[in-house]
């Protein structure tokens, strides 16, 4: 079993470092927010740390779940950040959806201090986290990448190294484009059933088993009917991702107009009070236009 240590206790980092810590390694959790902490601790067992260096200090790999990029860079750099607590030969594995700027950024200035740095974004949302049934797409070194395997595998269905430092993210914002562009599809279908006086759970029992199905389809459409929409992923970070997405695009050159539209519409939703709904809620935004 590995020494590890998990920075980010939030909806997905929190069960993500109690499955390494129930497989038994040995987990220092660092939290922005002590309490946090305190109650995983008291939760799962294992140790915590109050910064960032001090639960990396000894650790053979580092895992981080945070918010953004400057999120990512705390927890890294400085005297208290992660890099400067490692020791030579050690892995960083970042969970963290952010640009690949920050991502190849901080891939030197892990490089600089003699310890690995792998990018490796996570999707299946707060159930994939809780049911040990996430998807990681991850960028950087080939040997850093193995190493890690075996311990990401603890809380994935599927783990795979696309390409190099950076490579990671860029397939994270290709999950979120896709994403986008399905949850409008799903909640337009819905909108138009509901205005054609149709009943919605039939119509998707119906079309779900052919060409239009979706895990989307299949996980939100109840809720979205049931008008709840306090599951899963929020519409705070989607907006963050797809900017991330659409950045991204104008420096390769690459055409998101429905991303682009989609992000609009999200945008609608926070300005409905909606920031904290999930990603499903752009049905609330067509019910109330």
């Amino acid at each position: 079993m590995a020494k590890l240590a998990f920075l980010g206790l939030g909806v997905m980092g929190g069960p993500m470092a109690g499955h390494l810590q129930k497989a038994g390694h040995a987990v220092t959790v660092y939290n922005r927010t002590m309490s946090k902490a305190e109650d995983w601790v008291s939760t799962h067992g294992g140790a915590m740390a109050p910064t960032p260096r001090e639960a990396a200090a000894g650790a053979d790999f580092v895992m981080a779940c945070v918010g953004n990029d400057d999120d990512l860079r705390s927890v890294c750099l400085g005297p208290d950040g992660a890099f400067a607590g490692m020791e030579s030969g050690a892995v960083f594995v970042d969970h963290t959806t952010v640009s690949a700027k920050v991502t190849r950024e901080l891939y030197a200035a892990a490089n600089d201090s003699q310890v690995s740095f792998v990018d490796a974004p996570i999707s299946g949302g707060q159930a994939g986290a809780e049911n040990a049934a996430l998807s990681i797409m991850c960028g950087g070194d080939d040997g850093a990448y193995e190493r890690a395997l075996p311990i990401m595998e603890v809380y994935s269905k599927i783990c795979r190294r696309i390409g190099e430092s950076g490579a990671g993210q860029m397939t994270k914002m290709c999950n979120q484009i896709a994403i986008a562009g399905l949850v409008q599809g799903l909640s337009e279908a819905l909108h138009f059933a509901e205005k054609a006086g149709l009943d919605g759970r039939a119509v998707v029992e119906v079309i779900s088993q052919g060409a239009a199905g979706s895990w989307q389809m299949s996980n939100r459409y109840e809720t979205m009917l049931d008008d709840h929409f306090d599951h899963g992923f929020a519409t705070d970070w989607m907006r963050k991702d797809l900017g991330i997405c659409l950045s991204t695009a104008d420096e390769t050159g690459a055409s998101l107009p429905v991303t682009a539209l989609v992000d609009q519409f999200y945008k609608d939703v926070q300005k409905m009070g909606g920031g904290r709904w999930d990603t499903s809620s752009l049905f609330k935004r067509l019910q109330m236009l």
